[in-house]
């Protein structure tokens, strides 16, 4: 894709979401992927959460329909080590 698309494009991180960690396969799944993609997995794991699911059928960013919830306090943060990285 990036060579038809966009050759410039270049892959700032891999982010972990949806994640549950009180599950064994979300545990193996993020073990396995550092494992396979060391020192490319941002630090900050997107969680899943009832508020993320809910903010696109109010036709809303989870920031505006519940800025408080897990899930946009950790986009936030992913934000924040993302610019750390630039």
């Amino acid at each position: 894709m990036r060579e038809r698309l966009n050759p410039g494009l270049d892959v700032e991180g891999i982010v972990l979401t949806m994640f549950d960690g009180r599950t064994s396969l979300a545990l193996q799944i993020r073990d396995e992927v550092h494992r396979y993609f060391p020192g490319q997995i941002f630090d900050t794991v997107i969680p899943r959460n009832v508020r993320l699911t809910e903010a696109p059928s109010y036709g809303k960013p989870v920031m505006l329909h519940d800025l408080r919830s897990s899930g946009s306090l950790a986009y936030l943060e992913l934000t924040r080590e993302v610019l750390m990285h630039e």
